[in-house]
């Protein structure tokens, strides 16, 4: 897992505001900010909004490849929260300081799968010996950043464990986040892709054509934090949320396994 953050700030800040984040000038003090891996996005809207009605405070939240927003966070990106898809980028925060002690929890854990596309009549026996470069045709295997983004890094480890990266390496057509990757197979613009399995819940159409052993990556995390000099209530508030019962109902729902310390 890269470790090392960018050089330059100002590009860091605009890449982060070339992500939607939603702002709220008029209200920023009843506002928590969050920064999340994109493959969270169609669970922690819900959870969210359950939370405003509730509790009353707005929640901005930005999505994106855990890597970039790692990156906009040490470059001054305005967070409350970070939820990382990897331990690595977490870990990289924590290195920089920036993250408030004793606020880094598991949070949330996930699977590994192959789909494929809506019209494609695609027939593969999943496994060690399936010929995955044959499956592709001329085409593409849609995958996150291979070298950066947490579902690529996980993607390129099971491939390589199935004996599949050398042949396959050539042939990905590599996105800025998972839900980008699960996009152009849903579109059909590539055939087959490499996405969670919660990804794969949150869009029908696609097809899951096997789901990779535990073993063949590195266990996926969803590690939660606070950021450092963010100490609004609201912020404590969104925080306990997301362990709380009611937030553990719609992340059951949407597919999201517990790890074993988590509260």
């Amino acid at each position: 897992m890269p470790a090392c953050l960018p050089r330059r700030p100002l590009l860091a800040l605009m890449l982060w505001a070339a992500m939607g984040f939603a702002s709220d000038p008029a209200g920023a003090g009843q506002r928590v900010t969050v920064f999340a891996a994109a493959s969270l996005q169609s669970a922690l809207d819900e959870v969210a909004s359950l939370f405003s009605q509730t509790n009353g405070a707005g929640v901005s939240l930005s999505y994106g490849g855990s890597s970039a927003l790692a990156r906009q966070i040490q470059y001054g990106a305005p967070a409350d929260l970070f939820v990382s898809a990897n331990a690595g980028w977490m870990d990289a925060l924590a290195e920089q300081g920036v993250l408030e002690p004793g606020t880094r929890i598991d949070l949330l854990s996930n699977q590994l799968v192959l789909i494929a596309a809506p019209e494609t009549t695609v027939s593969l026996v999943f496994g060690p010996g399936m010929d995955l470069v044959g499956a592709l045709g001329d085409d593409r295997l849609a995958m996150a950043l291979v070298d950066a983004v947490p579902a690529g890094i996980y993607g390129r480890a099971a491939l390589q464990f199935l004996g599949q990266w050398d042949a396959v390496q050539g042939r990905i057509a590599q996105t800025d986040n998972v839900r980008a990757a699960l996009r152009l197979v849903s579109v059909g613009e590539a055939p087959l892709g490499i996405v969670y399995a919660t990804d794969a819940a949150a869009d029908p159409s696609v097809r899951i054509l096997g789901v990779f052993p535990e073993n063949s990556h590195p266990p996926i995390l969803y590690p939660l934090a606070r950021l450092k000099e963010r100490d609004s209530a609201e912020a404590a508030a969104f925080y306990d949320f997301l362990i709380s019962s009611q937030a553990r109902a719609i992340f059951d729902r949407h597919g999201f396994g517990r790890p074993a310390d988590s509260p």
